[in-house]
């Protein structure tokens, strides 16, 4: 199980939301290309970025910041937030970044979807399914679908896409735990995909738990800023 800790962006700071809720924000000292740098002293290989502002505008707000963090450091990327087409998607692959996470175009624009599938490697992509009772939610979590998070996977899967990030809404950036129930279940059903578990990692022994399960990755985001984790200790436990 690869840990991968996450930076999310809004308007060029490093912040955390709560269940997704751009009202409900804390901010953290650390620039993006700083938090990257620590990331990489203790070890870590690859970072998981959002641009939350992007995510929810549609249009990328964070560019500056990734080649800043590809052109400083030697951190793999995986960026979500705004792509909303073919070109977006290749301008994100022609600044460094290694994976593309791509969330609301795999449900409201399927032909440019498929389009972006078509011309890249699927394995460069990962598709988030982000979910609330088991139903995917779109732009940045603000609208609601009636699009079950299996039959999705099942759709992405037979397009070639392989890697899964699924949060739980319900628990993200709220410290309470992460849903073992859900992962597993998503491991028994699909045991081909790469699935990237995220949401409500409180502390190390969350971590642990995964690991029992052992999905292909975990993100691991406001436990690290909170301090309810260790990173030297985390470090110690990814591969």
């Amino acid at each position: 199980m690869i840990i991968i800790p996450a930076i999310d962006i809004y308007d060029n700071s490093v912040v955390r939301l709560a269940k997704g809720d751009f009202n409900n924000i804390t901010y953290y000292k650390n620039s993006p290309l700083q938090q990257a740098l620590l990331y990489e002293s203790f070890g870590f290989k690859i970072i998981h970025v959002v641009d939350l502002l992007g995510s929810k505008q549609g249009k990328f707000t964070s560019l500056e910041s990734i080649k800043s963090i590809k052109g400083k450091t030697k951190l793999k990327v995986e960026f979500g937030g705004g792509i909303r087409d073919v070109k977006s998607a290749e301008e994100l692959f022609s600044i460094g970044v290694d994976n593309i996470i791509i969330g609301s175009l795999s449900i409201k624009n399927k032909n440019e979807f498929e389009l972006i599938l078509s011309k890249n490697d699927p394995d460069n992509i990962i598709v988030a399914v982000d979910i609330l009772d088991r139903n995917v939610k779109v732009s940045g979590w603000t609208e609601d679908t009636s699009i079950s998070i299996y039959s999705h996977i099942e759709y992405c899967q037979n397009l070639g896409v392989n890697k899964f990030l699924c949060t739980d809404i319900s628990r993200d950036g709220m410290l309470i735990g992460t849903n073992l129930e859900l992962y597993q279940d998503l491991i028994s059903r699909f045991p081909k995909i790469k699935l990237i578990a995220s949401g409500g990692i409180k502390d190390i022994n969350d971590v642990k738990n995964l690991l029992k399960i052992n999905p292909y990755a975990v993100v691991v985001g406001k436990a690290i800023y909170e301090e309810k984790i260790d990173l030297k200790e985390l470090a110690q436990i990814a591969l």
